[in-house]
């Protein structure tokens, strides 16, 4: 039975006998495969224990701490993620065998000077304190991709909302760009224009843009890596156009439950600093060979990984784990989303005042996605920030525009 053991150091793999097993021997195997002391070692099936910083911090990750207990009584089966926080410093396995060569065989360029003082480690903390998102607005994102797209297809959008004095990242809606989603790659058609509108009526709103939101699809479930090499360099490049330090990424997916069923599943990161730096450097290599390890990132350097020069980096170097909430939004998701399959016409801008009709007006569009609508298509693009101030401070509309926007309903 194979076992995933998550680290500070990536996702590494060790075979057990079977579910049978104790904890006091699972850390006996994680001592002897991968070279951690049991003293030193710290397990939990909750991805919080790696943001763990004291010792009364881990102290609450408590549900592998009883030696005796077996694996089956946690539920783990073969391909199970166990989280693992440990003491010290280790030789992590893999990567080519260092060689003095470097220092002797040849005269060392700038170049080599540099790589040999970029040490890739992991990321312990992230910038932002967690997520949260607006349920209704994470609720039509998944539904999409999964009832229409059956995560065949990737999907991607980018996050608006705020960040809090405490750094706390609250998502209240996603808009989703023209795109191209194929089996493993998501490739983003920007519309300079269309952004510029986006970012006005986010503005309006009182809101930014603070991160990315993709799916994987079930083609690349079985692959085995949280972020594929394509999905680091894509989230590390749209994490420095940010330049935004809470800026968060998010991946959705499909996965098999103990019963053997699916359930979508929403994980959140940062790209690490040293991610954003060597994506802004141009140390990866952006061109994938059909032979390329998805689960490793090529970088066009030597960089020093566990004390060994290497070109080939775990993905999960890069990644730092954020903590997920969610919230109710003021905002409603109920009007169509743009960019999507079916074109959005005014026979649903009908629709959707018919269905708001007993509401104040100013609730009837504090949507997003209508407000969009009305700037692209309904020549209101200088308009739409004023009525999404009103949205905001969800003050009364004026008149004017009131019966303009529901006249466009009635021609329908």
């Amino acid at each position: 039975m194979m076992l995933r053991i998550r680290s500070r150091d990536g996702l590494e793999r060790i075979q057990v006998d079977g579910p049978q097993i104790t904890i006091f021997q699972l850390k006996t195997l994680i001592e002897s495969q991968l070279q951690i002391p049991i003293q030193n070692q710290t397990l939990s099936t909750d991805q919080n224990l790696l943001l763990a910083k004291t010792l009364a911090g881990l102290l609450r990750f408590s549900d592998m701490t009883d030696p005796s207990i077996p694996l089956s009584a946690l539920n783990l089966s073969h391909g199970s993620i166990i989280f693992l926080y440990y003491h010290g410093e280790r030789t992590v396995r893999g990567g080519p065998t260092v060689s003095p060569a470097g220092s002797f065989g040849r005269k060392m360029t700038m170049d080599d000077l540099i790589a040999k003082q970029t040490r890739i480690t992991r990321q312990e903390s992230p910038h932002c304190d967690s997520v949260s998102f607006d349920r209704d607005s994470a609720n039509a994102f998944q539904r999409f991709v999964n009832e229409t797209l059956a995560f065949a297809s990737k999907r991607g959008g980018f996050m608006y909302g705020t960040v809090t004095d405490e750094g706390r990242v609250e998502v209240d809606f996603i808009y989703e760009p023209p795109q191209q989603g194929l089996e493993d790659d998501l490739v983003l058609l920007r519309d300079p224009e269309e952004e510029k509108l986006v970012d006005a009526i986010a503005a309006g709103l009182g809101r930014k843009r603070v991160g990315f939101i993709f799916t994987q699809t079930i083609m690349q479930e079985k692959k085995d890596y949280n972020f594929s090499n394509k999905e680091i360099i894509q989230a590390a490049e749209l994490h420095a156009e940010s330049e935004l330090k809470e800026w968060v990424t998010v991946v959705v997916k499909l996965e098999a439950n103990e019963d053997g069923a699916a359930d979508v599943h929403f994980e959140a990161f940062q790209m690490s600093d040293m991610c954003v730096k060597l994506f802004k450097d141009g140390w990866f290599v952006t061109e994938f060979g059909e032979n390329d390890d998805p689960k490793l990132s090529k970088m066009k350097k030597d960089v020093v990984v566990g004390g060994k020069d290497v070109k080939e980096v775990d993905n999960d170097f890069f990644l730092v784990v954020v903590k997920i909430f969610d919230h109710q939004g003021p905002l409603s998701t109920s009007f169509p989303i743009e960019n999507r399959q079916n074109l959005v016409t005014l026979r649903a801008l009908k629709s959707h005042l018919d269905r708001t009709k007993s509401l104040p007006f100013v609730k009837r569009i504090s949507d997003f996605h209508l407000l969009l609508f009305l700037a692209k298509s309904q020549g209101l693009g200088s308009d739409v920030p004023a009525l999404a101030e009103c949205v905001n401070t969800q003050t009364a509309v004026p008149e004017g525009y009131q019966l303009l926007i529901e006249s466009m309903a009635t021609a329908a």
